[in-house]
């Protein structure tokens, strides 16, 4: 099992939409920045270095489950861990939870595949890419 790592964020006027709850959408973002926050500061393996390096992470597919809304100018938290990390793909797990209540606003996962930035086309991942990874697991 790998290790949980914590992003807080806020909702922004701009997130919401007509029903006056968090667009859907803008879950997916948040979950993104808290990714490349947590790459830098929990991993120690920012995105700048996946670049310098050719390489970029790609999203394969998403499933999200949306359980309660976030409302503007909520205060949240975004846990996120990796599930697995193989040779083709990382699957990232992650929680948004609302921080007055505690209660989880939505759920689920992302599935990315590590890309060759010059030619867009999936490349295996780098063993030292998966060894740096396997380093926060919970018994690390």
């Amino acid at each position: 099992m790998y290790k949980t790592f914590e992003t807080e964020l806020r909702v922004r006027p701009d997130d919401i939409d007509m029903y006056q709850h968090v667009h859907n959408s803008k879950y997916f973002d948040y979950v993104q920045a808290a990714r490349y926050e947590q790459m830098d500061v929990n991993y120690g393996m920012s995105m700048e270095v996946f670049l310098s390096r050719g390489f970029g992470w790609l999203v394969r597919a998403v499933h999200i489950v949306y359980k309660r809304p976030l409302l503007m100018g909520d205060y949240f938290i975004v846990r996120t861990s990796v599930e697995d990390i193989s040779k083709k793909s990382c699957r990232v797990k992650f929680s948004i939870i609302i921080k007055s209540s505690g209660k989880v606003s939505a759920d689920g996962w992302f599935d990315f595949v590590l890309i060759d930035m010059k030619t867009g086309k999936g490349v295996t991942i780098p063993e030292d890419i998966i060894k740096h990874y396997t380093q926060f697991t919970e018994g690390a």
